[in-house]
């Protein structure tokens, strides 16, 4: 039964976009503006791409974003493989001594404000450099470790939400026909739960990317990522070349959420697919 929606409805849902997706709109639209005024279009010299020229000679902006993606790749690599084992262990070994404290260890960083987690890290950080000798000073290094305390947690209930519902009948099936748990996990396990793998590998990239409060902590000389040098341009003010900046920042994101989800359709299609085929088949 089909149920049109209201008028109501339909215009608080249209005002609801217009305010998340207008504003980025105007500031793609005025990345191209010729004025160093963010705020007044010149119509006589726009549109114009000198401020993206601009921005790709920036050294400062370029070694930013390579810190920024690294440090995200990383991260986001190692919350993955850390997080799909505490999954593993939530899910697969029922109850065992010290589940409760695990389960409140591994979600405590999605609860906690930032800045607690941040400070802590920096105590942490600074006591093993007292103790231990590393890791010395604040950079990278420190920034990844502290990346990863928080995006495991989102990356676990990714995972584990996948998992709950996983047929383990596939698995039964291949362990009696001689397969070894490991070939299991890679051939079986690992292909059915990857969209949801892949998923918690987007998202931890992403909330590492975006991170200011924590790595504001963390952090040291020498050690700037985008968002922190972003923060601090415009406290002094916007400038177009940060318009410009935003907008690759958009389009990179778009592009691979897309190209994410196409992939994800085309696997699944493929699954369906076979599946039906399978059935075809005479027994």
């Amino acid at each position: 039964m089909n149920r049109r929606l209201s008028p109501f409805i339909l215009t608080m849902l249209c005002l609801g976009f217009a305010f998340l997706y207008v504003p980025i709109i105007l500031m793609v639209v005025y990345s191209f503006n010729a004025s160093r005024l963010v705020t007044v279009w010149d119509s006589v010299h726009s549109p114009t791409l000198k401020w993206y020229v601009e921005l790709m000679s920036n050294g400062e902006v370029l070694e930013a974003a390579r810190l920024s993606f690294k440090v995200a790749a990383l991260n986001a690599t190692g919350s993955t493989i850390l997080g799909t084992l505490a999954a593993f262990c939530l899910v697969r070994f029922g109850k065992f001594r010290g589940r409760s404290l695990f389960v409140g260890l591994t979600t405590a960083p999605m609860v906690l404000p930032e800045v607690i987690t941040g400070l802590s890290m920096l105590l942490v950080f600074v006591a093993m450099e007292q103790v231990i000798g590393w890791p010395a000073g604040r950079g990278a290094t420190t920034i990844t470790i502290a990346h990863m305390t928080f995006c495991l947690a989102y990356v676990t209930v990714v995972v584990q939400a996948r998992l709950s519902t996983f047929d383990r009948s596939l698995e039964e099936a291949a362990l009696d026909l001689g397969a070894r748990p490991a070939k299991v996990f890679f051939v079986i396990t690992l292909p059915i739960i990857a969209p949801s793998v892949v998923s918690g590998w987007l998202l931890a990239f992403i909330l590492s990317w975006d991170d200011l409060v924590i790595t504001s902590f963390v952090s040291g000389p020498g050690s700037t990522t985008l968002p922190q040098l972003i923060f601090s341009k415009v406290r002094l003010g916007v400038s177009p070349d940060i318009n410009a900046l935003a907008t690759l920042l958009v389009l990179t994101v778009t592009i691979a959420v897309i190209g994410v989800g196409l992939a994800l359709q085309r696997r699944e299609r493929r699954l369906v697919l076979e599946a039906e085929e399978a059935r075809e088949v005479p027994a």
